[in-house]
């Protein structure tokens, strides 16, 4: 535990170093390196057509196509890597998304029209590998066959959603410095490069087993027994709360066999549970308010004669929120994921209010960097109360239709508060972002994402009570 006077930091700390265990220190060095191309492609693609063509126009088409094409597809790659491994298809993805990345530049500079340059945006975004969301699938799934904590897995959705915190921050800060020093193709060329070889290491690191489909990974130990009712033939899936029991420790009841692996990979996919749309939505809210933020700033700082600070302004945020993330590790288990959703949403309502009042630099910075504290911990807790609330073979489909709703709603945010920044200021692109947080606070107060608890096949997903209010804590079925 933490030394004296610091147990919240050493808790974090230790919690960090239980995830790193689980994974070593390579993949998540070749995980961040591999979600990096998605955070540069978006704006290198803007950047890029608008220095080859001189529109505005058709580079923002581009920029869009590509965003849709990663929102609609998102979720398509989630599934097939549920069903057929993440090591097939996060390879293949890379490797095509690096040649659509390299297509697109060569059109660029090859001067093709804008139809074609919209097209090959479109591919490139459908393309991704969504390495952050199959990373965030990976490593849960890793922490759950180990018989880790929740504070182990709470600690494990902080951490990757540092390092997307990351990756967004310097992902576009490269692309701005390449264009500055040189041409935005040399980024977008960087990205292809670093999708087609950190993309295939993370398809290929030996941790990708983790989630394989049910019976198709022949080095899966056993799965440990389970404590329970026996279930009975011609019983239907079960959706009782099940235990699981440490090796070694003895078991009340017999432990159910395990259904022979190609039963159950027979087995219907479960359906979406009911209080998962409500965090979707949470999500898409989410990133409406980075896109209206985005485009407030941006607009503010236009306004003031320093353009050129906008991102500086949005990387403070930045930075802070992943700041926020590394810290969440500390918060006790007793507070429970429902109470920090609340919380987290609160204070994003709280904080995006000053923006209203916001007509200086220093104040824009002081009001968006402590704005910053509450995005982060919003996030880690979404996607842990996903992750608690769908079968484990749907998690890395659900992470890619999440990880689609917050960019769609960013992008659709950042489209029409663009143009209300344009003609009624910066105050309307910022009132739009706190209404936003108002909505997602709402959602918090009035959704209730139910626990999922899977048959014996799913034992390794079995959840442990959240939080002292929890009505099922301590119950066995």
């Amino acid at each position: 535990m933490g030394t004296k006077g610091t147990p919240g930091r050493g808790r974090a700390g230790d919690a960090y170093r239980r995830v790193i265990g689980l994974t070593g220190p390579l993949l998540p060095c070749v995980s961040f390196l591999g979600r990096l191309p998605t955070a540069t492609i978006q704006f290198g693609s803007v950047l890029l057509v608008a220095r080859t063509h001189g529109s505005l126009t058709t580079a923002g088409l581009t920029g869009g196509a590509l965003a849709l094409g990663e929102v609609v597809c998102g979720p398509l790659v989630g599934r097939l890597a549920d069903r057929h491994g993440q090591r097939t298809v996060v390879l293949a993805f890379s490797l095509v998304n690096a040649v659509a990345v390299t297509v697109l530049v060569a059109g660029a500079l090859a001067g093709l029209p804008a139809p074609a340059l919209v097209v090959l945006g479109a591919v490139a975004g459908a393309t991704v590998p969504l390495v952050g969301p199959l990373a965030r699938a990976r490593l849960v799934a890793l922490a759950r066959r180990s018989g880790a904590s929740e504070a182990t897995v709470g600690a494990a959705l902080s951490f990757e959603s540092t390092l997307d915190e990351l990756s967004f921050v310097l992902g576009p800060a490269l692309v701005g410095l390449a264009a500055v020093l040189a041409h935005p193709a040399y980024a977008m060329a960087a990205a292809a490069a670093l999708v087609a070889t950190c993309g295939t290491a993370f398809a290929l690191h030996p941790t990708s087993h983790a989630t394989n489909p049910a019976g198709e990974d022949p080095g899966r130990p056993a799965d440990p027994p389970v404590r329970g009712r026996a279930v009975a033939p011609g019983d239907p899936p079960a959706h009782a709360r099940v235990e699981v029991v440490p090796p070694g420790s003895p078991s009340p009841v017999p432990a159910v066999p395990a259904v022979p692996g190609p039963l159950r990979t027979r087995l219907p996919r479960p359906p979406m549970p009911p209080g998962v749309p409500g965090l979707f939505a949470a999500l898409a809210l989410q990133g409406a308010v980075f896109g209206a933020c985005q485009a407030g700033i941006t607009a503010l700082t236009g306004r003031l004669g320093q353009a050129d600070q906008a991102g500086l302004v949005y990387a403070a945020m930045g930075v802070m929120s992943a700041v926020a993330g590394l810290a969440m590790a500390a918060v006790p288990e007793r507070v429970g994921a429902r109470t920090r959703w609340r919380l987290a949403t609160g204070a994003a309502l709280a904080l995006s209010l000053p923006l209203l009042g916001t007509t200086g630099l220093p104040a824009l910075y002081a009001v968006v960097t402590v704005l910053g504290v509450a995005y982060a911990p919003h996030l880690i807790t979404v996607f842990g109360l996903l992750e608690r609330s769908v079968a484990p073979s749907r998690l890395a489909e659900t992470m890619g239709v999440a990880t689609s709703a917050l960019v769609g709603g960013q992008a659709l945010a950042v489209a029409v508060t663009g143009r209300l920044a344009e003609t009624h200021g910066p105050t309307a692109a910022f009132a739009v972002a706190s209404a936003a947080a108002g909505l997602t606070f709402v959602l918090a107060l009035t959704v209730r994402p139910a626990t999922y608890a899977g048959g014996p096949g799913n034992a390794l997903h079995a959840r442990v009570p959240d939080g002292p209010d929890d009505p099922h804590r301590g119950a066995v079925l």
